[in-house]
């Protein structure tokens, strides 16, 4: 169950909470609320991603609680660039960062962002992201880098360079645990994990800087590695456990009107393992006709689409964040020494 409480949401299990208050998104004020944990989301995606993010982690945390109740922070960086709703959105619903330190976060979980520079450090959310980095080492015990950021925290922290990809990397793929962690219990093998992206950390020059490689896939590479550094242990996810079933094939329909519109030079790529045979097969005559008729108006002639039936992801990533909420609620007692997000600034 999901409460929203004026800038947080608490997350509990319905079991815990009387009947009348199993709402998502109900707005009001906590009372006498005791929660077992906090965790933050740092959400930097883009505009149209920003809502669609917030469900997506709440939904697994609220599937992974069990008895477990959160009190939940969503927070975005000045430096992301925002449209003038998004923004309101932000100033309405989310916690700002500056209260970061008050409220002793358990967890966090940061997400990537759309890519513009071609090096990260130009990013304009560089030096408040790496000072998130610097942070959560001391302030969390534990906190989940997603995709482009866990790309700025390797680099900020150990100097290890993404590589860019041939083709993007996109669709859902096979993934199989490479050795024993308590993020990885219970997970089947091999489980099945959307990835997403146009670059890649290799998995040598990761264990040659001391991260640990938790899981992998044969086509997508590295899926999962951890690290531990002060008193936090950090998550890094390659792909996007957290996406439902639907959220690649937005994804790849932005790319088509992207590449119809001259926004882009090439027409992407079908994701792998997503579409069915028959879909697979009408996609791949309409790129050969968008290649010819380039045009935005031809988006609307793009065919039926049916995804294959095991494309779900949700048993795993459930699973993820069990272990990953169990592994906070174990430390909670434990004080860390945290320091001011302000003093890492400066």
């Amino acid at each position: 169950m999901t409460l929203l409480l004026e800038k947080r949401r608490l997350i509990v299990s319905p079991g815990l909470v009387p009947t009348q208050m199993r709402r998502e998104d109900k707005f009001g004020h906590p009372q006498n609320v005791d929660v077992d944990l906090t965790i933050g989301l740092i959400n930097n995606m883009p505009d149209a991603a920003l809502q669609a993010t917030e469900r997506q982690f709440m939904r697994l945390l609220r599937q992974a609680a069990g008895d477990i109740r959160i009190d939940f922070h969503c927070f975005s960086l000045p430096s992301v660039k925002r449209s003038q709703t998004a923004r309101w959105r932000v100033d309405e619903q989310y916690t700002d960062i500056t209260e970061i330190d008050r409220l002793q976060i358990d967890g966090l979980i940061v997400t990537g962002a759309e890519p513009v520079a071609a090096n990260l450090a130009e990013e304009a959310y560089w030096r408040d992201l790496t000072d998130i980095v610097d942070w959560a080492k001391t302030n969390t015990r534990s906190t989940i880098w997603s995709c482009l950021a866990a790309h700025v925290a390797v680099l900020h922290l150990d100097g290890i360079e993404r590589r860019r990809l041939a083709t993007k990397c996109s669709g859902i793929y096979d993934c199989f645990g490479v050795t024993n962690h308590w993020l990885t219990d219970d997970l089947p093998s091999p489980f099945k994990v959307a990835h997403s992206r146009l670059n890649e950390l290799h998995a040598g020059a990761l264990t040659a800087k001391g991260y640990q490689l938790l899981t992998h896939s044969p086509e997508a590479g590295v899926d999962i590695f951890a690290r531990r550094l002060g008193s936090s242990e950090f998550i890094f996810f390659q792909g996007h456990p957290e996406y439902e079933a639907l959220s690649l094939e937005r994804e790849y329909l932005r790319d088509i009107s992207r590449f119809l519109a001259g926004e882009r030079d090439t027409c992407p790529a079908v994701p792998a393992g997503y579409f069915d045979t028959e879909t697979e097969e009408k996609l791949a005559s309409f790129a050969k006709r968008a290649s010819t008729e380039r045009r935005p108006a031809l988006s609307t002639e793009l065919p039926d689409r049916t995804l294959r039936p095991d494309v779900a992801t949700n048993a795993a990533a459930t699973a993820i964040f069990r272990n990953w909420l169990g592994y906070l609620y174990d430390g909670a007692q434990a004080p860390l020494p945290r320091t001011s997000l302000s003093a890492v600034k400066e």
